[in-house]
């Protein structure tokens, strides 16, 4: 398709070089320079999706970050795929393949958009709370429909083959923008021998100054923005990234910024190098040089693509060479976009008219359109588009802003492009990321940043400076000044010569009156991300929503990923409007980070994969590699989960492993259990403040079991701990717990308790532990040691040191099995040694590895709990019938003692860990299936629990379970019953948590 749209002449892109690329399926050419959304404007697109509530076709707007309708899906395969990218700020590369985000069957012909028409009345603000309530059962349907209806892209289903990165970075002053302000204070501050860091969001440096109508000095200002940046290229000192987004400021000069390195070269980055990279700053100084938004005014239809935003429109025309349209017809409160006609004008086109709210406008640029013939009206403006797919006429009608009613039937005047302005609005949102208030200024019409705490200075248009020499000037004394509060010189320069033209004060005008009330006018879009209108707004504030954020919550307003930069000010100014309040009285709201939306990918950086998360191996990994193991997850450990011979699945290989263990002696690789050295003149004390049970008379060489608790009284982690030496003890956690633990016991340490001299180390990985467990254990011990494996000499909660294979080893009778058991615990780089040597003996007694499925189900079968998957954070040691661990005399008030005796600790029915015997023993209660006592009972059924752990046993030669059930306790032998999805139903006996040897005669053999 040709380029319909697109001038002869003109632009900043290179007409030499041809791009081709897609669009919905369909084949364009534009030209490098371009923008996605120039390229589409200059082939004549008009929709590029559709609204979100009202499925109304929508077009491109705006030309920066401030667009909220040009929200693509961005990738010519699913690995790359980009949901969510502005076409205003995507280059245009070769091959570049874009589709909407919505519109079915397409983006032209959308079967929903029957919802524009009717949507008003169908789906008010608030529409959700009220309609969706009721009734119950059509919940799963609402869900159904409305998760499908949520969101803009689509997220790939494929890894994204590219490279991300993260960057730390000082520098003395950060500048965030590089329009004329921002140019200006990096001038200064580079000068000064300050580290200047420079960021700005487009493909190039400039700003406003890349398409504007004035001149410095004479000469196209584009030439001096050529002439700053080779300077600055030139300084050691400073660094340069343009397509980079400061997108947060967080605390003490802090700031975060998305650097986008190759995405304008296609949808995969060249082979060696980085797509997006993340620069984490902290800086000495800030400068925040980020210009303005212009507003839109509000008024009807406003939404039909073929209207925009005056500045897009000149934007387009003088720097990509596009005019999106024939005949445009401006409507403005103010001098500035003025510039829009005269632009237009210069380039052949025909501007219809002009319609300005002012009263007898007489500025400089209102005076040239006048010499030029340009037809103004005064005292006028849109109050209404007309168009379906696109603008064919603007309805233009005398108004009275003070009064809010329009005193004319007015006009209707044929074009396909209305461009509005209703004046700027300062990018306060990095200045606000802290909590600073924005500040409204009558002079201005706007928000400017307020006062905050930040080491920063504000520059230029975000500081309401919009006239170019004032801003430049601005700039450079306060780039100046900023290095300055750095340490460094103040410099001086002189700066070009621009032309300050007359202009007259801006009116305020955010909505524009109809000659029928807002609730029956024709729409008028507010925030047309989120599709929330004028009618929306004030029929928040008459439902009693009178706060900004209480409206922007009801009505969606600046909810967008375009985060309001649009819409927040008009919609606060019909809010405060509708309440008869001023705008000041009705305040902002606030404006947190992201600026504009992050891929994962650069939130992440390389920290994916094994640099996310490193994969730890026990010292025993390659002899379980060896031997076939099945590996499981387990924090970041890989454990062996089971050993399954040829043609075993892993049921059978469990069964057999079981049956081993039972029968003679299994063999366990422990040694990712947590192990934390104690020592010191008060270890004693700090254990019996930790644990629930009593530590101050353990004696040296025995060994407890301890549960821990939070200060809410619920279960955190449990082991073993013996006792080493007086002062010294060996603390054991679970697994994955053990981080968790130490960082516990080091904050307690520290913080409550820094008077007890206690020290801990985590030995976790110094030490191997083989656990040996079965009748056989302790004859298969005896061939390899030197210690009295006896049991009078060696009984069980015991360890002893000696040697095993040769080597020293610390071995702990300790079971978790409920069989006889030893823990062998030897420095870890002589594990292998040993292993061997134990397997090699072990072959008289058919020494079984086994791995944690078995362990599970062997525990299980004894009763004993795993922490994080027995317990959530809500059961406490009485709930998990472990009172018999609560030292409830102890003297001294131990860790959620207080907690585990509050009412709601200590009240009837609360869920108790039982067993559950299925009455069909074949059938295996999921893990995780709710629990109920009345099966006949009408859904929503009352759930009385959920099973925790749950197993086939060979053992018992049938399945069993745990769980915890509301007073299970004392409902030992009653019925308790599983739904299942399938609408199948099983039956369960309530029974002890203990199944195997409940009496413990295995274990003290």
């Amino acid at each position: 398709m040709s380029q319909v749209n697109r001038l002869s002449s003109g632009g900043r892109i290179d007409r030499s070089k041809k791009i081709t690329f897609t669009f919905n399926g369909q084949s364009y050419t534009g030209y490098e320079g371009d923008t996605l959304a120039a390229a589409l404007l200059a082939n004549g697109v008009d929709i590029v999706g559709r609204s979100f509530k009202y499925s109304r076709p929508r077009g491109i707007i705006a030309a920066g970050a401030e667009e909220p309708n040009a929200v693509l899906q961005i990738g010519a395969t699913e690995a790359t795929q980009i949901p969510n990218v502005r076409a205003t700020q995507q280059a245009l590369y070769q091959g570049l393949v874009a589709t909407s985000t919505n519109g079915w069957p397409n983006v032209n012909t959308d079967m929903m958009g029957i919802l524009g028409k009717v949507g008003g009345k169908l789906m008010p603000p608030g529409f959700y709370y009220k309609t969706f309530m009721y009734p119950q059962s059509f919940w799963m349907t609402y869900e159904k429909y409305i998760r499908k209806a949520a969101g803009l892209g689509r997220s790939p289903t494929e890894n994204d083959p590219d490279t991300y990165d993260n960057f730390n970075q000082h520098c003395d002053v950060l500048i965030v923008g590089a329009g004329p302000a921002g140019l200006a204070a990096a001038l200064a501050a580079a000068r000064s021998g300050a580290r200047v860091i420079l960021a700005d969001e487009q493909e190039e440096f400039g700003g406003s100054l890349l398409d504007t109508r004035e001149s410095l000095d004479g000469k196209p200002a584009a030439e001096w923005v050529v002439q700053v940046v080779n300077e600055l290229k030139g300084l050691a000192n400073v660094t340069l990234l343009p397509r980079a987004t400061v997108n947060g400021y967080h605390d003490h000069n802090f700031l975060t910024i998305h650097e986008r390195l190759t995405d304008h070269l296609g949808d995969r980055a060249p082979i060696g190098q980085v797509r997006q990279r993340i620069h984490r700053v902290r800086a000495k100084r800030v400068v925040l040089a980020a210009g303005a938004h212009e507003r839109p005014l509000v008024y009807g239809n406003n939404d039909v693509p073929g209207n925009m935003l005056a500045g897009a429109i000149s934007t387009y025309v003088r720097r990509y060479g596009v005019a999106p349209g024939k005949k445009l017809v401006l409507s403005t409160n103010n001098d500035y976009a003025y510039r829009v006609a005269l632009d237009w004008f210069d380039a052949g086109l025909q501007v219809v008219a002009v319609a300005d709210a002012r009263h007898n406008p007489r500025g400089a640029l209102v005076e040239e359109a006048r010499a030029k013939g340009i037809r103004i009206l005064t005292s006028s403006a849109v109050i209404e588009a007309r168009g379906s797919k696109h603008v064919t006429a603007a309805r233009v009608a005398a108004i009275d802003i003070n009064a809010h009613k329009v005193t004319s039937p007015g006009e209707w005047l044929d074009c396909d492009l209305v461009g509005s302005s209703g004046g700027y609005s300062p990018v306060v949102h990095l200045a606000s990321h802290l909590g600073g208030k924005p500040v409204w200024r009558e002079d201005i019409l706007a928000f400017v940043p307020g006062d905050a705490p930040q080491k920063r200075v504000c520059v230029g248009g975000i500081n309401g400076v919009f006239n170019l020499a004032d801003a430049l000037s601005d700039g450079f004394e306060g780039g100046a000044r900023a290095a300055a509060e750095a340490g460094f010189r103040i410099v001086e320069g002189t700066l070009p010569k621009a032309l300050n033209r007359q202009e007259e004060p801006t009116v305020a005008l955010f909505q524009v009156p109809h000659d029928k009330p807002t609730a029956r006018a024709p729409k008028q879009f507010v925030d047309q991300q989120n599709d929330v209108t004028a009618a929306a707004i004030e029929l928040a504030t008459r439902e009693g929503f009178e706060s900004v954020e209480h409206v922007k919550r009801y009505t969606a307003l600046g909810f967008g990923t375009d985060q309001g930069k649009l819409g927040n000010i008009n919609g606060l100014a019909i809010a405060a409007r509708s309440r008869g309040i001023s705008i000041t009285e009705m305040g902002t709201t606030m404006f947190r980070p992201n600026y504009t939306p992050i891929t994962f990918g650069a939130i992440a950086g390389r920290h994916c994969g094994h640099l996310f998360e490193p994969v730890r191996f026990t010292a025993l990994h390659a002899w379980h590699v060896k031997n076939g193991a099945e590996f499981e997850d387990v924090g970041q450990w890989k454990r062996p989960w089971y050993f399954p011979k040829r043609g075993e699945n892993m049921h059978s290989a469990v069964a057999r492993e079981c049956k081993a263990v039972r029968d003679s002696v299994g063999l366990l690789d422990a040694s990712t259990l947590g192990k934390i050295d104690i020592q010191g003149p008060d270890a004693r004390e700090f254990l019996n403040r930790i644990y629930t049970n009593a530590w101050t008379k353990l004696d040296v060489g025995k060994a407890r079991y301890g549960l821990m608790c939070k200060e809410d009284g619920m279960v955190f982690d449990d082991g073993v701990t013996a006792c080493l030496a007086d002062n010294h003890f060996l603390m054991t956690t679970t697994t994955g717990g053990a981080a968790r633990v130490l960082q516990w016991l080091e904050i307690y340490q520290q913080t409550e308790w820094p008077d007890l001299k206690v020290y801990f180390t985590s030995v976790t990985d110094h030490w191997a532990t083989l656990t040996l467990s079965g009748p056989n254990s302790r004859k298969l011990l005896s061939h390899v040691t030197d210690i009295d494996l006896d049991r009078d000499a060696f009984p069980f909660m015991t360890w002893k040191e000696g040697t095993v294979g040769g080597v020293p080893a610390r071995v702990f009778r300790i079971s978790f099995t409920g069989e006889l058991s030893y823990e062998v615990n030897i420095q870890a780089d002589y594990a292998m040694g040993v292993l061997e040597q134990i397997v090699e003996a072990g072959k008289q007694y058919n020494l079984t590895p086994y791995g944690t499925e078995t362990m599970h189900v062997l525990r299980a079968e004894k009763g004993f709990i795993i922490v994080g998957q027995d317990t959530d954070g809500s059961m406490t040691p009485d709930d998990l019938n472990m009172g018999w661990c609560v030292g409830r005399t102890k003297p001294f008030s131990w860790i959620g003692w207080r907690g585990m005796n509050r009412e709601d600790c200590v009240r009837e029915q609360r869920k108790q860990l039982v067993g559950l015997k299925p009455t069909d023993p074949n059938k295996v209660l999921p893990e995780g299936a709710q629990l109920v006592f009345d099966t006949q009972q009408a859904i929503p059924m009352s759930m009385v629990g959920h099973v925790t752990s749950s197993y086939m046993s060979a053992t018992l030669g049938h399945s069993f379970a745990l769980a915890v059930v509301k007073g299970g306790l004392k409902r030992m032998g009653e019925k308790v019953y599983a739904p299942l999805v399938d609408g199948s139903v099983i039956e369960a006996e309530i029974c002890s948590s203990v199944f195997f040897d409940p009496k413990g005669e295995q274990q003290n053999v």
